[in-house]
């Protein structure tokens, strides 16, 4: 298999966690791309031009990091996505929360490079909302104490904060959350990809 990324993306961070805990890391071939650049190669397997994405042995490109994470579970025959009922609802429902979280913080660190007016500020304002929301909706979650894709996806993005945004402490005032992301994020597959 072939992995398009960028090492600072936490989609691509959820990606790998994804990867070692379904004992597939070894079996990827990780290739560095700058998506900005739309480079020929990552057009060719993703006509949107993003990071994550998977192509695996038969050939068939795989983006957005929901599917290629549900993907590689299922090849590697993981535990990450649970069965129907409640808690693969809860599971999914979590991944979205954070996913959307991310989606939020990525547009308010992009548009914090543009030159300041009326218009970006408002947008940077908005998202800087959403991920409060977020992490607000978070703190009261009943969170998995085990690796499932919402637990992952939560971690990942608290993470990417930590990387992006660490003059923001999202941490206060979210004793539970903090709690939780405290003793989580010292799973071994999490660790190993820290972002630096």
């Amino acid at each position: 298999m072939k992995l398009y990324f960028s090492a600072a993306s936490p989609f691509v961070r959820k990606v790998v966690v994804t990867a070692l805990e379904a004992g597939l890391d070894a079996q990827i071939t990780r290739v560095p791309t700058n998506p900005w650049l739309n480079p020929p190669e990552l057009l060719h397997d993703n006509p949107l031009s993003k990071v994550p994405c998977l192509v695996t042995d038969d050939g068939l490109a795989l983006f957005d990091s929901p599917v290629i994470c549900e993907y590689l579970d299922s090849v590697g025959g993981g535990t990450m996505f649970p069965p129907a009922g409640p808690a693969r609802w809860r599971a999914l429902r979590q991944q979205a929360i954070a996913d959307g979280l991310l989606d939020a913080g990525i547009i308010r660190r992009m548009d914090a490079t543009r030159p300041a007016e009326d218009a970006r500020a408002a947008i940077m304002a908005r998202q800087a909302g959403l991920v409060t929301n977020a992490l607000q909706v978070l703190e009261h979650e009943q969170l998995a104490q085990h690796m499932d894709i919402g637990a992952l996806t939560i971690a990942c993005a608290l993470g990417w904060l930590d990387f992006r945004f660490a003059h923001e402490p999202w941490r206060d005032g979210r004793p539970r959350l903090t709690a939780w992301y405290d003793r989580f994020r010292s799973h071994p597959s999490l660790m190993a990809t820290t972002p630096a």
